[in-house]
């Protein structure tokens, strides 16, 4: 299993930087997963502001040459790896952008007749590792779910990928937010996760 890992935060001495650090460190022991990349979208230094004008139109992004790089990443990609915070209730806008750009029509999806597209990253899976400030519970509760909604039924169901896992990890600026037990968490999947 290929396993592509888009790292999006802008500090590598974080506690997202470590539950990186986790799934890297759980899949290199994992014999499922053949080979392993990471991008990480701030070293990187990803570009998320979308641009269309008269050279560059939206319906053209799929064969973007600037994107091409990272089309060919979730192409070989088994299982894509989100590891992320959550802020105002959703990813960081360096991720949207990724994710805005990448999944883009003809390359993540191709429109028909009918209400859905028929979506052209079937077969892959998903796993998205976040973080946050509040209680676990505050998406649940407070914002009706409305983070695995985005991600599973707005964004991943629409270009074909079912199989989505997430991990959400509140009270993490807590002095007794179990840090060190959420990290063997992620760590221990990883190391024995087989699709």
């Amino acid at each position: 299993m290929n396993t592509l890992v888009i790292y999006t935060y802008p500090n590598h001495k974080s506690l997202n930087y470590a539950f990186l650090q986790k799934v890297i460190e759980g899949s290199k022991e994992n014999p499922n997963i053949k080979e392993l990349q990471v991008l990480d979208l701030y070293e990187e230094g990803f570009n998320p502001v979308l641009e269309f004008n008269e050279q560059k139109r939206r319906r053209d992004m799929y064969r973007d040459p600037a994107l091409e790089k990272y089309r060919k990443q979730i192409t070989w990609a088994d299982k894509i790896v989100f590891v992320y915070p959550i802020w105002w209730g959703r990813p960081p806008a360096m991720l949207l952008g990724y994710i805005d750009q990448l999944f883009a029509a003809n390359f993540a999806y191709k429109d028909k007749k009918g209400l859905l597209p028929d979506g052209l990253l079937k077969g892959k899976s998903v796993v998205c590792v976040s973080t946050m400030k509040g209680p676990t519970n505050y998406l649940l509760f407070w914002l009706n779910n409305a983070h695995k909604i985005l991600m599973k039924r707005a964004l991943f169901s629409f270009v074909g990928i079912k199989k989505v896992k997430f991990f959400e990890f509140g009270n993490m600026e807590n002095t007794n937010g179990k840090q060190t037990k959420k990290l063997e968490k992620i760590y221990r999947y990883f190391k024995e996760v087989n699709s």
